[in-house]
């Protein structure tokens, strides 16, 4: 048994501050995205990235079905597109998808990552996909959206 509670190492973890990313793919009943901040590089040779996704999300299923995902890293005026995809769903917010080999994307979004999933790997509640990337497109003239501490957040200015 360990000393502390699941709340307590979820609020822990949120200490460390990361990007916001909308995972997105596509499959027979349509387009799906869900905010997900689980995102990390796993490989550049060969180019590999993973998703964490939490074994009750409906999006497990979605991406284990297609066997493709993107990952759609949001810029800091996209707040609204974390909110509507982490369930708080904006009804202006209707074509929000674009397509991109197959698989929706987000827009002007500060880079995107198509991917075939090369492997799944189940780890406590959790799903790991890792993924195979097959094409990126970076934006360079905006900031990252952050999240921290349950609080979307920006990067400070370098006069700050």
């Amino acid at each position: 048994m360990v000393g502390f509670n699941p709340r307590e190492l979820r609020d822990a973890c949120g200490s460390f501050a990361t990007g916001v990313t909308v995972i997105s793919t596509r499959t027979e009943d349509g387009d799906h995205g869900m905010t997900a901040n689980a995102f990390m590089s796993v490989s550049l040779d060969p180019p590999l990235i993973t998703i964490s996704l939490d074994r009750k999300s409906k999006m497990l299923e979605k991406v284990r079905s297609s066997k493709r995902y993107a990952v759609n890293v949001l810029s800091q005026h996209m707040k609204p597109l974390a909110m509507h995809f982490a369930g708080r769903h904006d009804p202006a917010l209707t074509e929000v998808f674009s397509v991109r080999d197959g698989l929706p994307v987000i827009p002007n979004a500060l880079a995107v990552f198509l991917t075939d999933v090369e492997q799944e790997v189940e780890v406590g509640d959790h799903t790991l996909f890792i993924g195979r990337v097959t094409d990126i497109r970076r934006d360079n003239g905006n900031q990252p959206l952050l999240f921290s501490g349950g609080k979307f957040g920006k990067l400070a200015s370098a006069d700050e």
